[in-house]
């Protein structure tokens, strides 16, 4: 596997080739450890060995040689790597680049849920047994039965990985990652299921509860906003208003910065009041509302205030170029800023004209913010 100009690797599949590109695909950012996005060329000798893009898998064999094309985005007429492209600090530029907001550095800020899961390498013991494992399954197509260590290992990378994008799965997330699984290791599958990861997908779903646990004994905000304490007076179960992220949100619920509280958070936030006064002072203003961006997510998540108090303790909020942050930090998007310009200028009209008619006593602004 050619990985760029001065880096190649040998993959070497127990089991036989995948059969198809997604699968090779997966394996081999397994195995090289790659966390870009990308596709695959192969080596084409009736085209003089030139490299051609790969759509199927017949047109590669054993010890083929493969090439990986970093996906890239497209600004003007350079390309560069969507994670190596940063935003303009003005925000109001009409670029046509791709571009990520940076959040404060937070371990609750996950990546999005991928489109193929991929399955982790598991503890060097673990890895050992399922290799014996395929070796059994490929002479005598006999399953394995994993043992507790085994099984214990298997779920907890598993999991590992899966709360790299979130904490709460969905059904289907939960089926996405039981087949990922005995996909990679089809010693793995399971006798007597119709889909083969019946008893994976509910053992999964068993781990992630109880390592939910573990993070709110912890601290993990994204858990605590659910715990029984936090919800109303006789609605306190479990599955009453669950908060969970969104599609696309990534910054959901972050932990305060390195260093701060509580305390000296809500500090910041009264400098801020004072600061908004001051002229010429957009990058101090920029700046606090940046670190005090996990306060200010926990108290609409926990609180749900009212538009009327977030505007009157957030004022800089309401300013347009902190809704296009806002938008930018808790939705991970790579987009055209000029469609997401149109998008917000429009956002902030709507705004505006509610703005109006409730300083004219045509409508009234009750309802809570989400």
């Amino acid at each position: 596997v050619i990985l760029g100009p001065d880096s190649c690797q040998r993959v070497v599949f127990p089991i036989g080739l995948p059969t198809t590109v997604p699968e090779l695909q997966s394996e081999i950012k397994t195995n090289c450890k790659l966390s870009e996005p990308f596709r695959l060329q192969f080596m084409d000798t009736l085209f003089g060995n030139s490299f051609m893009n790969l759509t199927s898998m017949d047109e590669i064999e054993d010890k083929a040689t493969v090439k990986v094309i970093y996906t890239t985005c497209e600004a003007g007429a350079l390309s560069f790597p969507c994670s190596a492209i940063t935003p303009p600090r003005d925000m109001t530029s009409d670029s046509g680049g791709c571009a990520v907001i940076p959040t404060s550095e937070s371990t609750s800020s996950r990546s999005l849920w991928p489109d193929t899961f991929i399955v982790p390498r598991f503890s060097y013991d673990a890895e050992l047994k399922l290799e014996k494992a395929h070796e059994a399954l490929r002479k005598s197509g006999t399953l394995l039965i994993p043992d507790p260590k085994l099984k214990s290992d298997v779920l907890q990378g598993l999991i590992q990985e899966a709360v790299k994008h979130k904490v709460y799965l969905t059904d289907q997330e939960f089926d996405q990652v039981a087949e990922a699984l005995i996909m990679r290791h089809p010693c793995l599958e399971e006798r007597g299921s119709n889909t083969g990861y019946g008893g994976w997908k509910t053992n999964l779903k068993y781990k992630l509860s109880n390592y939910r646990t573990h993070l709110w004994k912890m601290g993990c905000p994204e858990v605590c906003i659910n715990a029984l304490k936090c919800k109303p007076d006789g609605k306190r179960s479990p599955a009453f208003n669950v908060k969970k992220p969104k599609r696309g949100e990534v910054a959901y619920c972050p932990s305060f910065p390195l260093g701060e509280s509580h305390q000296s958070l809500e500090k910041m936030r009264v400098e801020l009041l004072l600061d908004l006064k001051r002229q010429n002072n957009r990058q101090t203003v920029r700046d606090k509302m940046e670190k005090s961006f996990a306060l200010r997510r926990q108290e609409i998540l926990c609180d749900a205030p009212m538009i009327s108090d977030l505007q009157e303790r957030w004022p800089a909020l309401f300013d347009a170029k902190e809704v296009r942050n806002l938008d930018f930090k808790v939705n991970y998007l790579f987009c055209n800023f000029s469609v997401a310009a149109k998008l917000l200028r429009g956002s902030m009209k709507i705004w505006f004209c509610l703005s109006y008619l409730t300083s004219k006593g045509i409508i009234e602004m009750s309802n809570n913010i989400e």
